[in-house]
């Protein structure tokens, strides 16, 4: 209850406070929320703190999902890695092992993302550039050579054609004697995302949903500790979404996903303790934190009161962090350190169960193995050093957190009305409703620090006119794609052209019967049969899409 004596002396101070000098910055988030000087008791007045705020490990999550979170398990450290040929990622991930990396987190190049073979006229010049090129079983063979995969944690950074590299992997684990039931990681796997924000689609939204339903009945009965969708808010963000935009749109995008399998029959609480997240941690620590709390509040809340989950890990917003690749600067790239460490410290208070972190130089090129081994370290400083890990949610509680928390949530469940009034997320993609507001919100932004709003250090303010940047760049030679291309040439030389037309017929049997696509792209897989003989196969069945552009 606030007194009388309190709101007097809050007037005082407001007062005070405005008649006080200013350095004439804009006090806003880089979302563009305006924060009051002072927040108080009255600012969480409202908020009742067993039902909306709570204990770690208890409904609704807000402080956390374990009881005791990191003094019971720290978050798994991963560092995204993937260039050039397989070989050479496999190389690296034995570095990344060496160096005290507890997972493995696979980048693949620009061809791949879009379901193309190294030997597409697509490809060309852009092979294991940005990435790992994988066409084949074989690659995936290379990349995984001498890792066993039911010792490791492994997250592929793959969306449009997931399916079909999940089958690589899948007939990998095979090839080990690895029993399915061991396997542990994550695909990304959000194909609504593509169409929201990073643009590398291959199919229309329904096939596409059909596909990934697909892919999550089978991981449920098949690969019970995988997960099958990490719902990505991370490149609506970078797209120049707010924190609440990335919120209230990678929430929606989840929830159709689950939706999706509902209406296919399945129990919720058969598969949604294995649908994941993935969030961005952008430069506003204290939006950022606030951001996480929000997200599992709302997702616990809806599984159990919208969806009657009853298994409490149904409730579980369980989520990925990576620190912000667009704040990342070309200039002064040191400070690129700095703020990631930043990032990766609000991921933490913010709970996440998984981080990466970006290395300095991730803005020129592909990182170095020095760079790598950085953002590593920067994870471990965290962990180890700083005590962050000592109590849980150690900014619960404070009146700005809680107040910024319980705003985000309102404004998300806002949003989802917007969203609701398309007719849900499909319609509402369609309609262009979700590229149009990322825009606005990324003009703004711009806006901001060209007028020097908003400041970024060593790029309009702090400038070094004559800078020289000293940092190794990590390059691709051209002879990666010419080795991608030989290799693939090989394999379709001597492999059994029969039973890859067999498999080739049994997927366009599947797509258009309604089976379930995943045995018969595991097969195709042992077939070697190519990606992009498979995507080309789907493609003759569902076509590909074409955005509609909004003004």
């Amino acid at each position: 209850m606030i007194d009388n004596e309190y709101k007097k002396r809050k007037a005082e101070y407001e007062e005070k406070a405005a008649a006080a000098k200013t350095t004439g910055m804009k006090f806003t988030t880089v979302s563009g929320r305006e924060i009051k000087v002072l927040y108080g008791p009255d600012d969480v007045e409202h908020i009742n703190y067993l039902s909306e705020i709570g204990f770690p490990g208890e409904y609704p999550y807000t402080r956390g999902i374990h009881p005791n979170m990191y003094r019971g398990r720290i978050w798994t450290m991963r560092q995204f890695a993937g260039f050039g040929t397989p070989k050479d990622t496999n190389e690296r991930f034995h570095f990344l092992l060496e160096k005290g990396q507890t997972g493995l987190s696979v980048a693949y190049d620009l061809p791949t993302l879009m379901g193309w073979d190294a030997d597409a006229p697509e490809a060309e010049g852009e092979v294991g550039i940005c990435g790992v090129s994988v066409s084949s079983l074989k690659d995936m063979e290379i990349l995984f050579d001498k890792i066993p995969l039911d010792k490791v944690s492994t997250s592929m950074t793959i969306n449009s054609p997931a399916a079909m590299i999940f089958a690589f992997y899948l007939a990998v684990a095979k090839q080990q004697g690895v029993d399915f039931k061991n396997l542990r990681g994550t695909l990304q796997n959000d194909i609504l995302k593509e169409y929201i924000a990073q643009k590398e689609y291959i199919y229309p939204p329904n096939p596409s949903m059909r596909i990934i339903t697909d892919m999550i009945e089978f991981t449920t009965n098949e690969v019970p500790n995988w997960n099958p969708v990490s719902v990505s808010g991370y490149h609506i963000r970078e797209a120049g979404s707010t924190a609440v935009q990335e919120l209230a749109y990678t929430l929606a995008d989840g929830f159709a996903y689950i939706e999706a399998c509902i209406e296919r029959g399945m129990d919720v609480d058969e598969f949604a303790p294995r649908i994941s997240f993935f969030f961005n941690s952008h430069l506003d620590f204290f939006e950022e934190i606030a951001k996480y709390r929000a997200a599992r509040k709302i997702y616990a809340k809806r599984m159990k009161e919208k969806y009657g989950a009853k298994n409490p890990r149904s409730w579980w917003l369980r989520f990925h962090t990576q620190t912000a690749g667009c704040t990342l600067t070309a200039q002064q790239p040191e400070n690129n350190i700095v703020r990631t460490a930043f990032q990766a410290l609000a991921g933490v208070l913010g709970g996440t169960q998984s981080l990466h972190t970006n290395s300095m130089d991730e803005t020129l090129a592909l990182p170095s193995e020095k760079a790598v081994k950085i953002a590593l370290r920067t994870q471990q400083l965290i962990a180890y050093e700083t005590g962050v890990i000592n109590t849980v949610d150690p900014l619960g509680g404070s009146y700005f957190i809680e107040s910024l928390t319980d705003k985000m949530e309102k404004e998300a469940n806002e949003i989802f009305e917007q969203i609701d009034a398309y007719g849900g997320v499909i319609p509402a993609i369609e309609a262009g409703y979700f590229q149009k507001e990322i825009a606005d919100a990324a003009y703004r932004y711009q806006r901001e620090v060209e007028k020097k709003e908003k400041i970024i250090v060593g790029v309009n303010e702090f400038v070094e006119k004559e800078e020289k940047i000293e940092i190794p760049i990590l390059t691709i030679p051209p002879e990666v794609e010419i080795e991608q291309k030989k290799r693939l040439a090989d394999i379709k030389q001597s492999r059994n052209q029969e039973a890859v037309n067999e498999s080739l017929a049994e997927i366009k049997d599947a797509a258009v019967n309604n089976k379930n696509l995943m045995p018969v792209f595991i097969k195709a897989a042992q077939n070697y049969v190519t990606l992009g003989e498979m995507v080309g196969e789907l493609k003759e069945i569902f076509g590909t899409y074409e955005e509609v552009a909004v003004f």
